[in-house]
């Protein structure tokens, strides 16, 4: 299936929309299908660099079996079906960015801000973070903290800030190859670091890196990290240790540190919701929190018999996206239609 493409907003900017939904995992992009039928527009925030949250992230190629009607489908592939599914409803996606803050306006509605400066107005707000943020991460080595987020990188935010660079990739996984593939065009040197021969990245991916290093575009270090070399934030140097004892060092003046990423819940616990266990307490009938305005739908919501299942944050979505309506219109009637039988939903799912 082909992967279906996704265009993101320009962070910083200043937005106005309906709904915000924080995470762009598969309860979060089925509630902008539940909410465009009722004609809700949507903004969607996320921490990770593309839509399908843990389905996309940690088990993309893993099979789930468990989606109605469905008898088996990838994790990939169900986030390229469900992006298909709300193309009709031009979602605004704000992916790499992770939502910080939550202020009430005068008018009632709210203000959400991200680390990379965008601010989103809207009356209503749903919470779709799956177990939480997730979150780099750290090696264990020492000193790391001061070099953090001046010339060692956990993530690309910004591809074009690492233009020129000489770049040292640490990591085996697909965004260490990834990266590493990416920014070969634009840095003036990229480096990778593995402790093993053998990357848990996708094939085709590997086999590219290693045609690069192969023609000694790309260099390939099967060492462990001993020390970083640097002052003032800069990183200089990376001393390795090679699995025979040998060490040297690699000079760099940038590093990206992919080591997998962990779940926290993150600033979301900062936004004065009731919390259960790390999760977000919601009532039953439309999934509101004890903030009103303010829903919690998948992993994140808890109540009395709640399951952990994908199917279950749909139906929470349906229910949700009613509860919603009548904060985005309050002036008006919601009618319940089933888009088997109404001409005007029909028409709204088909458009594109």
């Amino acid at each position: 299936m082909a992967k279906q493409s996704v265009e993101n907003e320009k962070p910083g900017g200043k937005h106005q929309t309906d709904v915000v939904i924080i995470g762009a995992g598969p309860c979060g992009l089925f509630a902008v299908f539940e909410l465009g039928l009722l004609g809700i527009k949507t903004h969607i925030v996320d921490i990770l660099d593309k839509p399908g949250g843990q389905c996309a992230e940690l088990y993309p190629e893993k099979e789930i079996l468990d989606i109605p009607a469905i008898k088996s489908i990838s994790g990939a592939q169900l986030t390229d079906q469900l992006l298909e599914q709300i193309e009709p409803f031009e979602p605004k996606f704000h992916l790499n960015e992770m939502a910080v803050s939550l202020e009430k306006n005068a008018d009632g509605s709210w203000c959400l801000a991200t680390d990379m400066g965008t601010t989103i107005q809207a009356p209503v707000i749903c919470v779709a973070a799956g177990g939480g943020s997730f979150q780099p991460k750290k090696p264990p080595i020492q000193g790391i903290d001061s070099f953090e987020d001046q010339s060692i990188f956990y993530a690309v935010r910004q591809k074009e800030r690492f233009k020129d660079k000489t770049i040292l990739i640490a990591g085996g996984g697909d965004s260490a190859v990834d990266w590493a593939l990416n920014l070969h065009p634009i840095a003036k040197k990229v480096s990778v670091i593995h402790r093993r021969p053998d990357f848990r990245a996708a094939p085709d991916s590997v086999e590219k890196m290693k045609a690069l290093v192969a023609a000694g575009e790309i260099d390939l270090h099967v060492a462990d990290i001993k020390q970083l070399n640097g002052t003032s934030g800069q990183i200089e140097a990376v001393t390795v240790t090679s699995k025979d004892g040998e060490e040297k060092d690699i000079s760099c003046d940038t590093m990206l540190a992919f080591y997998g990423l962990t779940m926290k819940l993150g600033p979301i616990a900062e936004f004065g919701l009731n919390l259960t266990e790390n999760r977000v307490a919601v009532d039953t009938e439309k999934f509101e929190t004890s903030v009103p305005s303010i829903f919690c739908i998948g992993d994140m919501a808890h109540y009395p018999g709640k399951l952990k299942l994908i199917l279950s944050g749909f139906h929470e979505s349906a229910l949700m996206s009613h509860g919603a309506f009548h904060y985005v219109f309050p002036d008006k009637k919601l009618k319940f239609q089933h888009t088997t039988s109404a001409k005007g939903l029909q028409e709204k799912v088909s458009s594109s």
